[in-house]
């Protein structure tokens, strides 16, 4: 239960992503990751200084932390510019279903059971209705649906092998955020164009730092050190579902049929992993 609730706290964080995003949506997605991961890791700072020793991990834990926060957003928005934005979404959001379906191949001692798949194949069919809402999918073929996908593969495998590499502390979290931010300000240098951020910009990206790309990776990572990856998995499907809400609550747009659709079908996914064993 106490992994669940973290697991929630996460995806109460990363509920607000969307909303957060349209407010800097003029802010170079690069830029954006990597201011926002630095700050995300200030919360660890206080506990490193007290004890260095909290952020001496084996380079391979270094490079997993890296793997996980840096390769998937790179990925991520990659896909956003080459794919159409809700078809790419649909297909990121494959990583709760991958979380699933990977956990007896990637953790010992542990069996994908024929609930479990259901509830996760339902989860994922609410999560569309939720991302897709009213929106006409394009039947193009667009190359950025690969690093979409690749984007879900290595989010679903860093939680997953999180709990292959030897322990570490959940502060050590911070330094995959600072090194996956300094690299991200370096792709910003590369790839993309110089821009002045104002005084409101720089608010947003203190709550988005210490909100959805900073306390929700410590938070997950307490989740996936405590509890089940497979009912952890099945009750990540309510973030499309609560970042669209809070989306139309925010833009002052009306709830549709579809929502209230995929909040039962998200629910019932999530009942069903818990019940299961």
């Amino acid at each position: 239960m106490q992994a669940n609730l973290y697991a929630l706290g996460a995806i109460a964080l990363w509920a607000s992503l969307a909303a957060l995003g349209v407010s800097l949506t003029h802010v170079p997605p690069f830029l954006l990751t990597g201011i926002a991961l630095i700050i995300g890791s200030i919360p660890a700072w206080p506990f490193v200084l007290r004890a260095p020793t909290q952020w001496r991990v084996p380079l391979r834990t270094l490079a997993l932390g890296v793997y996980g926060l840096f390769a998937y957003h790179f990925l991520l928005f990659i896909a956003l510019r080459h794919a159409p934005a809700v078809e790419a979404n649909l297909v990121n959001y494959l990583w709760p279903l991958f979380i699933v379906v990977l956990s007896p191949w990637v953790l010992p001692g542990v069996r994908l059971r024929l609930p479990h798949l259901l509830a996760a194949l339902l989860g994922f069919g609410g999560a569309a209705i939720a991302i897709v809402g009213g929106h006409e999918l394009s039947g193009t073929l667009a190359w950025g649906y690969l690093p979409a996908l690749a984007a879900a593969f290595i989010w679903a495998t860093y939680s997953l092998l999180t709990k292959r590499v030897p322990a570490f502390p959940t502060t050590a979290i911070g330094l995959f955020g600072l090194v996956s931010g300094v690299l991200s300000l370096l792709c910003h240098a590369l790839l993309e164009p110089a821009v002045t951020l104002q005084a409101r910009d720089w608010l947003l990206l203190a709550v988005l730092g210490l909100g959805p790309l900073g306390g929700a990776f410590f938070l997950w990572d307490k989740a996936l050190k405590l509890g089940d990856p497979r009912q952890i998995g099945i009750l990540s499907y309510i973030t499309p579902l609560a970042s669209t809400a809070l989306l139309m609550a925010v833009s002052g747009r009306s709830f549709s049929a579809s929502i209230v659709l995929a909040t039962v079908m998200i629910i019932g996914a999530a009942v069903m992993g818990m019940r299961a064993r």
